[in-house]
């Protein structure tokens, strides 16, 4: 078997290709982007942390989803707007900053799945057995599950990148606008079956339980709707439902997209903005669709927003 000693320290980013008028437009919109992600996402997990009310095991768990796009995008943003300004001939990486962009992706987007996961326990609880949900839901049990969802991805996205890093490089180019798992193997000339046969499993288990957590417990909450005459039982499901529904449907949407466009070279140019779009658009949304949609967060921004009127 021929032996593999090229393993260069530093990679070149291919990075986002555009005609010089579109730079900074693009590079204002990321930017602007970015600056609404923290700020919103940090302005939710403080206002939660903050107002006693909101201490309830439904936004416990929705804090973990704010802090994980505010880490997901941190990682990737703030090089990328770097690069943008950058001639393509001088976005240099070190391969283990490579690494770690890598592994902090790839966290980000495992989290997103688990979280909902444990998210979308909450309300099957809350609405299926709203009588025994404080003895199930204590601060205990949101623990766990707040241990469970981040032990897990680290645990299935560790192994995976150790096998991505475990191989020797024979190329330096990283196809993509940041580094990520698929992008940093492909610069291996060795033999990649048992990260393709990892990765594909790793995807199938995910998305399997991930749909497969959704769909069952929303199959029993409409069925407890159904059979339920409760109007305010069933006002309360469609409100909390439908705002996780739709933060779930987008993410998985972008997520799918980047997948299945890996597998055509001849789309680099629409893989790479699906990339940029699965931490944009998702983490944009996620404060204003969870903001909006829940009253206690509603009625504490009103009351701040008529004391700051009322104070002068």
């Amino acid at each position: 078997m021929e032996n593999y000693t090229y393993n260069s320290v530093w990679l070149q980013l291919e990075g986002l290709q555009l005609s010089k008028e579109y730079v900074y437009p693009v590079f204002l919109l990321l930017f602007f982007s970015y600056i609404f992600i923290i700020v919103t996402n940090a302005g939710i997990v403080v206002l939660i942390f903050y107002d006693k009310i909101l201490h309830q095991p439904m936004y416990l768990l929705f804090c973990n989803l704010p802090f994980n796009d505010i880490l997901g995008n941190s990682v990737m943003v703030p090089r990328l707007l770097v690069d943008l300004l950058q001639p393509p001939s001088e976005r240099f990486i070190s391969y283990y900053e490579c690494a770690i962009q890598a592994f902090a992706t790839q966290l980000f987007g495992t989290v997103s799945h688990t979280v909902l996961m444990i998210m979308a326990f909450d309300r099957y609880v809350a609405i299926c057995n709203p009588l025994r949900y404080g003895a199930i839901m204590t601060n205990k049990m949101v623990v766990k599950l707040t241990v469970s969802a981040w032990g897990v991805a680290v645990v299935l996205v560790g192994v995976l990148l150790g096998l991505t890093i475990r191989l020797n490089t024979c190329r330096t180019l990283i196809t993509n606008p940041y580094c990520d798992n698929p992008s940093l193997f492909k610069l291996s000339c060795e033999s990649v079956v048992i990260n393709n046969i990892y990765g594909i499993t790793f995807t199938v288990v995910l998305l399997t339980a991930s749909i497969g957590t959704l769909v069952i417990t929303y199959t029993k909450i409409t069925v407890v709707c159904l059979t339920s005459k409760s109007k305010s039982l069933n006002s309360k499901a469609l409100k909390t439902c439908s705002t996780h529904l739709v933060a779930y449907l987008i993410m998985i949407f972008s997520g799918l997209s980047i997948i299945a466009l890996h597998r055509y070279p001849q789309y680099a140019i629409y893989r790479k903005f699906c990339t940029i779009f699965f931490h944009i658009v998702p983490c944009s949304l996620n404060p204003i669709i969870y903001g909006v949609q829940s009253k206690e967060i509603r009625k504490y921004l009103s009351k701040f927003s008529v004391s700051k009127k009322i104070s002068p």
